[in-house]
């Protein structure tokens, strides 16, 4: 059951690092989240940085979920049970999507008082639960059909997505530790 939970929520790290690093814009006319322009200063802006649009966020969430099928090399029974679980990604993209624009619509000064601000963060997280618990639900009956090299193959992916996700679940996680969840 722990190993079902554990790769229902990294699965659903997959989807929401696709959005995370379309949203970490590089320097102008770089990719994104890249090294500097010839002649920029990393700490500088030189111009407008390039914000990913919805098709792009869209291109990078398939990539993402087509890179983890294809390293899992799911069976044929197995290929029966992925779209429940790709759809589930695709709903908690979309809902991680909805609580950024959330958070960004809703004015610093909204809420000066210390308590409302832990009551939306909580009503934050109960959201981003609900997720994981939606692809837990999806992943668990696949996780359970995958053999020990597929399962091995499911571990390198999501620690390569925690990687590629920076500093708050990057390579060596928040204090140094192991790679962690972003929040979203």
């Amino acid at each position: 059951m722990k190993k079902t939970v554990i790769a229902a929520t990294a699965a659903a790290l997959i989807a929401g690092s696709a959005i995370a690093y379309a949203a970490n814009p590089g320097p102008a006319g770089g990719p994104p989240g890249g090294p500097p322009a010839a002649g920029q200063d990393a700490g500088r802006d030189a111009g407008p940085r390039w914000k990913p649009t919805q098709e792009d966020r869209a291109a990078l969430l398939d990539a993402r979920i087509a890179a983890l099928k294809a390293g899992l090399k799911l069976t044929p029974d197995q290929d029966k049970l992925w779209p429940a679980v790709e759809a589930a990604l695709r709903d908690t993209a979309k809902d991680a999507v909805a609580r950024r624009a959330e958070r960004a619509d809703r004015p610093r000064s909204a809420e000066p008082d210390p308590i409302a601000r832990l009551r939306f963060q909580a009503d934050m997280m109960t959201k981003r639960a609900a997720d994981l618990t939606k692809i837990a639900d999806a992943a668990g009956p696949l996780y359970q059909t995958l053999d020990d090299g597929q399962k091995h193959r499911l571990q390198i992916l999501l620690r390569k997505e925690f990687r590629a996700m920076g500093p708050h679940g990057g390579p060596h996680g928040p204090q140094g530790g192991p790679p962690g969840p972003r929040r979203g």
